[in-house]
């Protein structure tokens, strides 16, 4: 019978922990490694929902990208919102697991995953990691076989990740053949992408001022959601233990969702 323990080894060689940023938190964050697993909930983030979901599903772990916690404890308390969820699932006896910027970075992970679904070849890191430039490195960058335009890409995202919305700074026709990309909150990434001659970043967020920064040094931006640009990723994880953990039944969680909702606000804010 697979153990916290063992699933841990699965996920460390899918997304090795030496490949996360210094300031992150991966790994097992909560649990005990010798404690039999064999229903196990992958999700992007931990919330109330997908908390509840995993206690009435009794499953003895989550793989979490986000971390839980996140920051340093200094006391655990339901005080706060993180205490709340971490009291409820350690009473339940619910592992949790985070990759994070492990699964970002890794060789076949997110940003790879988001490169090889927007077609580009010559992929690489955007970053590669100081010390380990074959195990993967933060972001990617590729070539499109031919230039499109600037909207033609954000289309072609669009139909990747199934996502009806999303904000691109740039010119509809702008031509674009490099790319680069860095999912979650990648703004940071921009003067990486502009070194590297990008036409454009695709991200899942970035602030105003880098988005002024962005149309400054002539590098194009298409921002899918943060959301958007990483839950396609777990979903797959979910499949892919579960083909590979043959005694542990695994899935995504059927609770989670984006946090952002849009509002249609050309009408009267009326109900037909």
């Amino acid at each position: 019978m697979a153990t916290v323990a063992s699933i841990c080894q699965v996920l460390e060689q899918l997304a090795p922990s030496r490949l996360a940023e210094e300031w992150d938190n991966v790994g097992l964050l909560v649990g005990e490694r010798s404690r039999p697993v064999q229903r196990l909930m992958t999700c992007l983030t931990i919330t109330p929902e997908s908390a509840a979901e995993a206690v009435e599903r009794q499953v003895e772990m989550i793989v979490s990208h986000h971390p839980l916690p996140f920051r340093e404890l200094r006391r655990l308390t339901g005080d706060t919102t993180d205490g709340q969820l971490l009291l409820q699932l350690i009473e339940a006896g619910i592992a949790i697991y985070s990759p994070h910027t492990a699964l970002d970075s890794a060789t076949a992970g997110i940003n790879q995953q988001l490169a090889e679904g927007l077609a580009l070849a010559n992929i690489e890191p955007l970053v590669p990691h100081p010390e380990l430039p074959d195990a993967g490195g933060t972001g990617r960058r590729g070539q499109l076989e031919s230039a499109i335009t600037l909207d033609q890409l954000a289309a072609r995202l669009g139909r990747f990740l199934d996502c009806q919305t999303i904000k691109v700074v740039g010119s509809a026709d702008k031509q674009v053949e490099r790319v680069g990309i860095a999912c979650g909150s990648g703004g940071e990434l921009l003067p990486a992408a502009a070194r590297a001659g990008c036409d454009a970043l695709v991200s899942g967020e970035a602030r105003f001022h880098t988005c002024l920064e962005a149309s400054a040094r002539g590098v194009a931006l298409i921002l899918c959601g943060h959301f958007a640009s990483e839950c396609f990723a777990l979903r797959q994880l979910a499949l892919q233990l579960d083909d590979q953990l043959k005694d542990v039944s695994v899935f995504f969680s059927s609770q989670e969702g984006d946090p952002i909702r849009l509002v249609d606000t050309s009408g009267d804010g009326n109900s037909s």
